[in-house]
């Protein structure tokens, strides 16, 4: 059953739910499923409904142009979703393949709700996972010396892809700011560290050397602000005095790849609203 994903954010206002559920009924619209929450420090609203798109009346665009009106009324930020059209996934690797190899392999068993149109790596370890799973591959490489004119191609093989939403698979590049801003809160980043800990490369050792009770991973979107995005989603797996920066490693990519597909998934599905630098995720 094919729905119609509707998602707002606007300030807080008697009568909200009542408000947009009456505009759902009078276009003999279903809801299938409803969460709303209010940010009391903020006094913001935020709502995701999804409604049957058989029930509607009309047309998808002739809901979205009537739903304006009320949009405007009341500030609304807002967007509806038809979920029958998949979202145009690209991952971006660098050495490390183990987020890659298991985002292909949910795209290939057919559990993310996108597809995956390309992978994009500035190193070619990565182009036989792709090829294994018949997904086009792009090599651009960042040299230090050329690194300018290396992220502009980097920039243009990203706007080649046409993606709706980018995932940096522990793509170890900082993204520029222009490509940040372009596709604002399009970009996941998987951090493998609890955030906001070992900002940065190298987290495990100097986890370990911490003596830390706790490891993980940390799913957030892309800022120009390196590492300080929204997060959308986290966990973590116990470790002791026993385990060496080598052993954490090797758990902390099991917690990574987990906490990716989630964040992802929830993306996909139009689960996530940002309200300034944190997320509202309806899962």
């Amino acid at each position: 059953m094919s729905v119609y994903r509707l998602l707002i954010s606007c300030p807080d206002a008697h009568g909200l739910v009542a408000v947009v559920s009456q505009f759902i009924l009078t276009h003999n619209g279903n809801i299938k499923e409803a969460h709303h929450h209010l940010d009391e420090p903020n006094k913001r609203f935020f709502m995701r409904i999804e409604i049957e798109a058989s029930s509607i009346s009309c047309s998808l665009e002739e809901l979205k142009q009537i739903f304006r009106t009320l949009a405007t009324q009341y500030d609304m930020s807002w967007q509806i979703n038809d979920a029958a059209k998949l979202k145009r996934i690209l991952i971006m690797g660098s050495k490390s393949s183990h987020c890659v190899a298991d985002l292909l392999h949910r795209d290939h068993e057919k559990e993310l709700e996108g597809e995956v149109v390309g992978v994009l790596s500035n190193h070619q370890r990565l182009g036989k996972i792709a090829s294994w799973y018949d997904v086009d591959f792009k090599q651009v490489e960042i040299n230090t010396n050329t690194k300018d004119a290396d992220i502009a191609k980097m920039t243009k093989a990203v706007d080649l892809f046409n993606p709706d939403v980018i995932v940096l698979a522990r793509y170890m590049q900082i993204i520029p700011k222009d490509l940040c801003e372009k596709y604002a809160g399009k970009i996941i980043n998987i951090h493998h560290s609890f955030l906001p800990s070992f900002v940065g490369a190298n987290p495990y050792k100097r986890a370990a050397d911490r003596g830390v009770k706790l490891i993980g991973a940390t799913c957030h979107y892309v800022t120009a602000d390196l590492d300080e995005g929204p997060i959308i989603e986290q966990d973590v797996i116990r470790v002791d005095h026993g385990n060496s920066s080598d052993n954490m490693k090797k758990m902390g990519q099991d917690v990574e790849k987990i906490t990716l597909a989630k964040g992802l998934q929830y993306h996909l599905e139009d689960r996530v609203l940002t309200c300034n630098n944190k997320t509202i995720v309806f899962n």
